[in-house]
């Protein structure tokens, strides 16, 4: 019984540092994202993105039908190589939760953008990753969008 129950803590010890690495590296892949994005260094932006990563807005300026706005690979590298020299500064202000199934994560993060120095807005990242043979990498962002009423 003793040798059981040994087997098992060192099984759950085990299995708890395993999902705490693969959550550092979820968080270091979204962190790559971020530096890359404030450089807009677009090839180590490449190397954090699936290969049809999607970014997904929504945007409370508009009515309810179309308040969602869609952004491909192209686009996002666009607007990265147009804000290039850290005019683009997006900061996880907290990781809120994170979810890890086999080769699949899913992130919840709060968030401030800032244009160069001066605050933007706020809100909620939602942020799909899949496990490549070699690194993690974001399929999606699924980002709210507030101006006021940001926490700290």
């Amino acid at each position: 019984m003793k040798k059981l129950m040994t087997i098992f803590l060192f099984a759950i010890s085990s299995l708890t540092a395993y999902c705490q690495n693969e959550s550092d590296a979820v968080k270091r892949t979204i962190s790559n994202m971020f530096d890359a994005m404030r450089a807009g260094d677009t090839v180590n932006l490449k190397n954090t993105l699936a290969d049809r990563f999607l970014m997904y807005h929504v945007n409370p300026a508009k009515d309810t039908t179309g308040n969602i706005i869609i952004d491909s690979n192209a686009e996002f590298f666009k607007g990265v190589e147009a804000a290039s020299g850290g005019h683009w500064d997006e900061r996880i202000t907290n990781y809120d939760d994170v979810n890890i199934a086999h080769d699949v994560a899913m992130v919840w993060a709060s968030y401030k953008f800032y244009i160069g120095s001066k605050f933007d807005h706020c809100g909620i990242a939602i942020i799909q990753l899949i496990k490549t043979e070699r690194d993690w990498r974001i399929v999606s962002i699924f980002s709210t969008t507030k101006t006021g009423n940001c926490p700290d």
